[in-house]
């Protein structure tokens, strides 16, 4: 499951926002999916042994904020835990949130040297503010990995607060960690995990989904 979402992450942090301003959620997903998988196929920083820095500094150029509601994403991992932080406490807790996915997930991007993405049939009406989009990641040499996008309608534009991986919720999947944190150092315990977290090396690439 972490594997997979490290595909899913990588593919969805790298996306710049000008490439999908002002597009559908379907046609928006596509789009920055596309871009993403030129980047990966066509660096060669990226396609190098070891060069997870160079692929986390790829991911910290791209205009992140706009396209994922990064707030939303930690209030709703962290459940009723979210209540506690006082304002300072959230901010610190979405800055945190954020560097964990990047810096974490950004070493997929040495592995995942040829993906295909596939979209399957997505049902959702035209007035919807809340989309699920469905997507298979292929990798020659692996099993497909089935990813939904899960988007709200902020304005005029899209933006991701949850993703889901074959069948699992991302934010669901990070639950369990906020909740023994907190209970065990309170909010500002699960900030220094975090932190601590944030400070150490990036774990090797996954070799297999």
């Amino acid at each position: 499951m972490k594997k997979l979402i490290a595909l899913l992450l990588a593919i969805m942090l790298t996306a710049p926002a000008w490439a999908t301003a002002g597009l559908g959620p379907e046609e928006q997903t596509k789009a920055f999916v596309d871009q993403v998988i030129t980047i990966i196929r066509n660096d060669q920083d990226l396609q190098s042994n070891g060069k997870t820095a160079t692929a986390t500094e790829a991911i910290d150029r791209t205009v992140l904020q706009p396209r994922f509601n990064f707030r939303h994403m930690t209030s709703l991992a962290m459940g009723k835990e979210w209540r506690k932080a006082s304002p300072e406490q959230q901010e610190t807790l979405v800055k945190e949130f954020k560097t964990l996915m990047v810096k974490t997930y950004s070493s997929a991007l040495t592995v995942y040297t040829n993906p295909a993405v596939t979209f399957k049939k997505s049902r959702f009406q035209p007035t919807d503010t809340e989309v699920q989009i469905r997507t298979q990641v292929l990798q020659p040499g692996r099993q497909p990995a089935d990813i939904d996008y899960v988007l709200e309608k902020l304005g005029e534009e899209w933006q991701v607060f949850d993703v889901v991986v074959a069948g699992v919720s991302l934010v669901t999947n990070y639950r369990d960690f906020f909740t023994q944190e907190v209970r065990n150092g309170g909010i500002d315990g699960a900030i220094k995990s975090l932190q601590t977290k944030n400070q150490g090396p990036p774990p090797p690439p996954a070799v297999t989904p």
